[in-house]
């Protein structure tokens, strides 16, 4: 049975990896480190686009299973098709929590306390000052409360938030408190001032964020977007923005990149950062962790971890 592992990263610079395994250098280049019939385990290049991550799986005919280093697996889902069944597919979870839910914070404390227009003023050599709105005292919605979710909620702790609402695809109990189900949002979304959207792009999760969704969020709330652009619909989000109604910050887009010219960059209220909730100096050191657990568990015969779906099952 073949023992070729494809890692997007050089394997010397990945400490405790186990020596049974060989391993391929594969950055998304134009020529393949080997065959990728001999393919047992692909680590799907970090940042890569969908044409580039799918590329090679038509001819990985051994193929076990594929591990993406980012916490959604949208880029690689559709080609799922060309695998036989049996293959695992793993997101990595454990690696962008940390980074994901800074960015979340930042997006969310610098708009509500008009950072963009400081910048703006300061450019341009002027003294701005005046009263902005604080964290403090405010209820937050999470929509999405897996483990970026859960880790969002642990840094909004200190900022004496009124109240934090959970919602996931399903409803449970948990330590910190109830998480509520997607159907529940349109009772839930009048009640929050702050709804942050880190839920996984799916079938059920796409255009989620819809008019009627934007409809029930309260006058003056603040959208914000870590998940994906396609979660909520662009041009139903245009028209709240330029109503004045509602302001978002948004980490994704649909499309994206976002064109120059696109009506998003200059919507009123919008703060828009280019995708870098992820690419951060944390991502490295969580993602070499995940690779040495996960080709261990691997090169053992053992589960792996964050198994997403199996093709064929």
């Amino acid at each position: 049975m073949t023992s070729d592992v494809w890692l997007p990263l050089p394997a010397d610079e990945i400490e405790g990896l186990p020596d049974s395994l060989d391993y391929r250098f594969w950055d998304g280049g134009d020529s393949y480190p080997a065959d990728p019939a001999r393919c047992a385990l692909y680590v799907v290049p970090y940042l890569s686009g969908p044409q580039v991550s799918t590329r090679p799986l038509a001819e990985m005919t051994s193929l076990r299973l594929v591990q993406t280093l980012s916490a959604g697996v949208d880029n690689v889902t559709p080609a799922l098709g060309l695998l036989a069944p049996g293959v695992r597919l793993c997101n990595a979870k454990g690696v962008h929590e940390a980074s994901t839910a800074e960015l979340a914070l930042t997006l969310t404390l610098a708009s509500l306390r008009g950072v963009p227009g400081f910048v703006r003023a300061q450019d341009r050599g002027e003294w701005r000052s005046g009263f902005h709105e604080a964290l403090a005292d405010k209820s937050v919605l999470i929509v999405g409360h897996g483990s970026i979710g859960a880790a969002i909620e642990d840094r909004l702790t200190p900022f004496e938030c009124a109240r934090v609402i959970r919602v996931a695809r399903s409803a449970r109990t948990t330590e910190r408190g109830a998480v509520h189900a997607f159907t529940e949002l349109p009772a839930l979304l009048p009640e929050a001032d702050v709804v942050i959207l880190s839920t996984p792009l799916t079938e059920a999760t796409r255009g989620l964020v819809d008019a009627a969704f934007l409809a029930g969020m309260k006058d003056g709330a603040l959208l914000v977007n870590v998940a994906r652009g396609a979660v909520v619909d662009t041009e139903a989000l245009l028209a709240e923005l330029e109503s004045g109604r509602i302001r978002a910050a948004l980490d994704v887009t649909d499309p994206e990149p976002l064109p120059s010219g696109h009506p998003l960059w200059h919507a009123p209220g919008v703060l828009v950062s280019p995708h870098v909730g992820g690419p951060t100096s944390a991502f490295l050191p969580r993602a070499k962790r995940l690779l040495v657990e996960q080709l261990t568990r691997f090169a053992a015969g053992e589960e792996p971890l964050n198994v997403v779906l199996t093709t064929g099952a």
